[in-house]
């Protein structure tokens, strides 16, 4: 699949970035040899594969879920610059 430098402009429009000329021919031809190798990738036969989620077959040992009340607010406070009460004081984000 080949990639052209209008679909790395758009990509890179889309991502907020700036990029100059060079850089977008470079990320046109490593994006486009990225996507003939998934595609080499997807040829692959994986029908009797089992899927993996680690390569070690353990499952992971529970704990309970305790609620563990460390008495630190103050000290965690402490490191705010601006505090109201117990809670952080934040810039308003959305207007």
């Amino acid at each position: 699949m080949l990639i052209d430098k209008d679909t790395v402009k758009h990509i890179a429009k889309l991502a907020r970035i700036s990029l100059d000329e060079k850089k977008i021919n470079n990320l046109s031809k490593d994006l486009s040899s990225i996507m003939e190798f998934i595609e080499k990738l997807n040829e692959l036969n994986t029908e009797k594969t089992v899927p993996l989620t680690s390569i070690i077959n353990a499952s992971l040992r529970s704990r309970k879920d305790e609620v563990s009340d460390e008495k630190i607010r103050d000290q965690i406070l402490k490191n705010s610059p601006e505090k109201n009460e117990e809670f952080f004081v934040v810039p308003k984000v959305i207007e």
